[in-house]
C-alpha cells in the first residue's frame, strides 16, 4: 500500500476518524447537538461506517459526544451547571499542577510563563480577546506540563475538552479579559516565586471567577 493511502478500516482508520472528529468538535466546526451521521462521517473521512461507530464510543467516553435513543449521536451539550461542576473538578487539579510547577519548574520554564503574561497583558491594551483566549490556554498548558503531574494533566486535558463552547464565549464577554488578566498575573507571579501554596491558592481564585462568569 502506498505512504500516502489511508486504511478505510482496522484500527489506524479508526484513529484518523477519532482524531478528525475530535479536533473537529475542540475547535468549532461541529457545533453542539448537532448529529453525527455515520454514512455522512464515513464518506468525509473515507473510512468505514464501523471505523466511525468505533470512533464515536471513544468520544462518547471522553463527554465530547453523547448518544439519544432512536435518534444517534450528537455533539454533546454542556449545560451551564455541567460547566460550573467540571470547573470545580479542574479547580483542584490545576491547583495541584500549579503548586508542582512551582517546585518543579526550571528558571527557563519560569521565563516562559513571564514572557507569556507580558503577551497576555499587550492582548487585552491592544483589545484582542481571541488572542488573549488562545494565551490563556498557553498557559495553563504549560503550568501543568511544567508541573510533571502526568495524572492530572491526563484528567485535565478530558475536562477542559468539555468546555470548549463556554471558554470561547466567556473569552468574547465583553470586560472579561480584563477582570482574568490579573488573576493570571498572580498565578504567574507565585510560581515564578517557588510558593507552593500561593501558586495553588492563585488558581483556585482564578477558577471561582470562572465559575461566578459561567452562572452570570
Amino acid at each position: 500500500m502506498p505512504k500516502d493511502v489511508r486504511p478505510s478500516s482496522g484500527e489506524q482508520a479508526k484513529q484518523h476518524a477519532l482524531e478528525q472528529l475530535r479536533q473537529a468538535i475542540l475547535h468549532g466546526e461541529m457545533a453542539p447537538a448537532q448529529r453525527l451521521v455515520e454514512n455522512e462521517l464515513a464518506e468525509q473521512f473515507g473510512v468505514t461506517r464501523a471505523s466511525i461507530r468505533a470512533a464515536l464510543i471513544d468520544l462518547e467516553a471522553q463527554g465530547l459526544v453523547e448518544r439519544i435513543r432512536n435518534r444517534g449521536s450528537r455533539v454533546r451539550v454542556v449545560t451551564v451547571e455541567e460547566a460550573v461542576a467540571i470547573t470545580e473538578c479542574r479547580m483542584v487539579l490545576e491547583g495541584l499542577c500549579a503548586a508542582k510547577a512551582a517546585v518543579a519548574a526550571s528558571d527557563e520554564q519560569l521565563t516562559e510563563l513571564a514572557y507569556l503574561g507580558a503577551e497576555m497583558t499587550k492582548a487585552v491594551a491592544d483589545g484582542e480577546p481571541v488572542t488573549y483566549s488562545e494565551l490563556n490556554q498557553e498557559l495553563h498548558g504549560r503550568i501543568r506540563r511544567f508541573s510533571g503531574q502526568r495524572t492530572a494533566v491526563e484528567l485535565l486535558e478530558r475536562l477542559n475538552a468539555q468546555l470548549v463552547r463556554h471558554r470561547f464565549q466567556l473569552a468574547l464577554r465583553p470586560g472579561r479579559p480584563q477582570h482574568s488578566l490579573n488573576e493570571h498575573l498572580a498565578m504567574i507571579e507565585a510560581i515564578r516565586a517557588r510558593d507552593p501554596q500561593a501558586a495553588e491558592t492563585a488558581v483556585r481564585a482564578h477558577l471561582t471567577s470562572v465559575i461566578e462568569a459561567l452562572r452570570d
